[in-house]
């Protein structure tokens, strides 16, 4: 593990971005801190826009520097004819050296010509294809923490989570009480939502009884209104049939006492 030199910043401060900014991410910008992210008002001379002559300058430099990688592309790319060989071949050098003495005896000096050796264009390339090791990845988001509080007794009961506990299996044969499969169940998570439709049947069936409640009532004052009438009627009829008969007793009676 490698150790981090302690950093402190301009404002007397320890940086500690200064473990993120080590290996792959030494020569990269890591925005670890809040003033990072927060907007910023830049400076006019800052954003103003290139004089034309440096935009020139960029493009010339620009272009030669692209130049320089396609020709060197291209260049390398092209097979070794028997042209470029001979071209070669005619710009030979000549060498001119004094040998050690005591392995050469009786010569003072050696000229040598120094050729280019012929390359063959049908000859495999001897080079080999080595795979590169992968660079290293993009640099981890900073996570901004919020400063750390203590843990009420409501936010423990809220992260407690009860244990799963199976409807159909039980190879231990564990007495599980209800309201802990209650709980494992989730039922106490769901809402429960009535539906309007209940309201209306429950109005629907009061007005309902209701009217039936007023419709009887009605029917057995019309019933008692009728029996009372026809009582009546009868006790009419009654007293009419008791006062004939009366009448006819007392004729009778007359005609009796007329005669004697």
């Amino acid at each position: 593990s490698a150790i981090v030199a302690v950093d402190v910043g301009a404002d007397g401060e320890v940086k500690y971005d200064a473990i993120v900014k080590q290996g792959g991410n030494r020569d990269k910008t890591v925005y670890t801190s809040l003033d990072d992210m927060k907007a910023k008002d830049a400076d006019a001379l800052a954003l103003a826009l290139p004089s034309e002559e440096e935009a020139d300058s960029a493009v010339d430099k620009t272009k030669a520097a692209l130049e320089k990688i396609i020709g060197a592309k291209v260049a390398a790319s092209k097979p070794t004819t028997g042209i470029v060989a001979t071209a070669a071949a005619s710009e030979a050098k000549f060498i001119k050296y004094t040998p050690n003495p005591q392995q050469n005896s009786g010569v003072k000096q050696r000229i040598i010509r120094m050729v280019d050796a012929q390359v063959d264009p049908m000859e495999p390339a001897k080079h080999k294809h080595k795979k590169v090791p992968r660079g290293p990845p993009s640099p981890p988001v900073p996570v901004l923490h919020s400063p750390p509080r203590k843990v009420t007794v409501k936010d423990q009961q809220a992260w407690k989570v009860p244990p799963c506990i199976s409807n159909w299996k039980n190879a231990r044969g564990y007495t599980i009480p209800l309201d802990k499969r209650l709980a494992a169940d989730g039922r106490g998570l769901q809402e429960q939502t009535i539906n309007n439709n209940f309201a209306t049947l429950s109005e629907a069936l009061y007005i309902a009884e209701r009217k039936a409640r007023e419709e009887v009532e009605f029917r057995t004052n019309i019933k008692q209104k009728l029996a009372v009438k026809e009582k009546e009627q009868k006790e009419t009829e009654l007293r009419q049939l008791a006062a004939k008969a009366r009448m006819q007793r007392a004729g009778i009676a007359d005609d009796t006492g007329a005669v004697g």
